[in-house]
């Protein structure tokens, strides 16, 4: 099983920017399509991107297109989320997930991590 460890979340004005980083050990990096999600307080966990093991099959939730980039680096075990023009609906703990499949749902993801904290301020 792979363990996933997200970081670079944080606090940030609309309209600034972050990347969130997830570090993968302990399973084949490569092998695993990898997944954002996050949920606000309240809310159900929402999908936001996902990327396939060679990093040419991307998928974004309509909220994170043209904002958002999915990507990853297999070299280190590592995928990236870098997001733009963030808004206050962005705050949320996000997650990233791993999972065999190329899907939406998080349903079918068999790995998650501990969550980061994003918070956009108005």
């Amino acid at each position: 099983q792979v363990q996933l460890v997200e970081s670079g979340g944080g606090w940030v004005q609309a309209g600034g920017s972050l990347r969130l980083s997830c570090a993968a050990s302990g399973r084949t990096f490569s092998r695993y399509f990898m997944g954002w999600f996050r949920q606000a307080p309240g809310k159900e966990r929402e999908f936001v991107a996902t990327i396939s093991g060679p990093g040419n099959w991307l998928d974004y939730a309509d909220s994170a297109k043209g904002r958002f980039t999915i990507y990853r680096d297999n070299a280190k075990d590592t995928v990236y989320l870098r997001m733009a023009g963030l808004r206050p609906g962005d705050t949320a703990v996000y997650y990233c997930a791993a999972a065999e499949v190329f899907s939406r749902d998080s349903y079918s993801y068999v790995a998650w991590g501990q969550g980061t904290q994003v918070t956009v301020s108005s």
